[in-house]
């Protein structure tokens, strides 16, 4: 699965219901059991402009990707979600501007994903990306009060979900320091 197939999976969730689509309705169609496209989707939330800077969303992602981390690192097959997460919703709309927006990027960073130093996307290396996933999952309620970190994250979380997806090692190691640079700006805004 590339970034565009994927965008274009979320962006089919809102033809089954209504008027809103639901997390539940976009997890069905991307899968509850791989950690890369659920990292993926909370990266392209996060980093949108539309959705990512609406106050809230923010925590709100960083309560995915903490159920998510914990459960991958407790050895869980399948992520469980509780039904208030589940139930959230945002207008068919609001997904197709932001699916709409997402595609042109997807094209361009299909075209540079390739598999690369496998090392750091697989294996161990799944555990080592989690851990900094958790981290980044703890900073983001901390990140809706500085200016442009929580679309830092999300940029991050994006990459680490290529990178698991394509099993593209440089993309991980670009989102190793991509969180770097996002932890420190945020602690240097609190400190």
């Amino acid at each position: 699965m590339n970034l565009e197939q994927l965008i274009d999976q979320i962006a089919d969730a809102k033809q089954h219901r209504g008027h809103q689509v639901s997390l539940e309705d976009v997890l069905s169609k991307i899968g509850r059991r791989s950690f890369g496209p659920v990292l993926l989707l909370v990266g392209l939330v996060t980093m949108a402009p539309l959705v990512g800077d609406i106050p809230g969303v923010p925590t709100l992602m960083a309560i995915i990707v903490f159920l998510t981390v914990v459960q991958l690192l407790l050895g869980r097959d399948y992520f469980w979600f509780p039904n208030w997460l589940l139930r959230r919703s945002i207008s068919n709309e609001t997904l197709s501007k932001v699916t709409n927006w997402c595609r042109k990027p997807a094209r361009f960073v299909d075209r540079l994903l390739r598999q690369r130093l496998v090392t750091f996307a697989r294996g161990p290396a799944n555990y080592a990306i989690a851990i900094v996933c958790l981290i980044i999952a703890m900073a983001m309620p901390l990140m809706e009060v500085v200016p442009f970190s929580a679309n830092g994250a999300g940029i991050a979380l994006t990459a680490f979900g290529l990178a698991l997806i394509a099993r593209d090692g440089l993309l991980a190691l670009i989102a190793f320091v991509t969180t770097t640079a996002t932890i420190t700006l945020v602690l240097n805004n609190f400190l």
